[in-house]
């Protein structure tokens, strides 16, 4: 639900998250090229987090229209030279939109796709999205190129903490086929795409930033 008067939402954990999560996205992103937002929600990450990664592009995407509206809402109010608007999305697809590289707002030739960013999915969504990442972030990623996930993970098939325990049970009681996933069956399927595990972070609240490269 919206507390503005026009189409953006609101995410408070996103004002908390926004600037540890942006530390490690400067540590670890290619400093020129585009970065793919997959899934990006309210939009809130996205204007905060273009700006301090100039010169690097950053398109957002979501496949749920009422989420783009909010993102392009957010973008009249921050806006950013070198962000770009949101695209429909659905990471499930066999191909994605954006592979065709035909973007008006941007020339993927020129500013290729490097990496990938994904905040707070895999885990409000059935594990065939985190297949789809994958296999979409293999597609579409050169060699080098960087897949960043952050969100809550079990990690040896047990919960970090008892919040983490708690937030997964509700999950599930909304959807049996969400639920916070386990960092080794998320690192088995990323291999199995070439993706390797480069780096895991501990954030605030008991998540984890975990970053891979092709």
């Amino acid at each position: 639900m919206s507390d503005y008067p026009d189409a953006r939402q609101y995410a408070p954990a996103t004002e908390r998250n926004r600037e540890p999560i942006l530390q490690v996205l400067r540590e670890i992103l290619p400093p020129i090229g585009t970065i793919l937002e997959i899934s990006s929600g309210t939009g809130e990450h996205a204007v905060y987090f273009a700006p301090h990664l100039y010169p690097r592009h950053w398109i957002p995407s979501d496949p749920n229209p009422i989420a783009r509206a909010s993102i392009t809402a957010w973008q009249e109010h921050f806006p950013a030279d070198n962000l770009h608007p949101p695209i429909n999305l659905d990471v499930t697809a066999p191909i994605w939109s954006i592979e065709a590289k035909k973007y008006r707002h941007l020339d993927l030739t020129v500013e290729p796709i490097k990496a990938i960013a994904n905040i707070n999915m895999i885990h409000i969504a059935p594990w065939k999205a985190c297949l789809g990442l994958m296999a979409g972030a293999r597609r579409i990623l050169p060699q080098g190129g960087i897949l960043y996930l952050y969100g809550p993970f079990k990690q040896g098939g047990k919960h970090t903490a008892p919040s983490n325990e708690a937030f997964d049970a509700s999950l599930r009681a909304q959807n049996p086929e969400w639920g916070v996933r386990d960092l080794d069956e998320v690192v088995a399927v990323a291999e199995r795409e070439n993706l390797k595990l480069i780096k895991t972070v501990a954030m605030p609240a008991n998540n984890l930033s975990v970053v891979f490269q092709l």
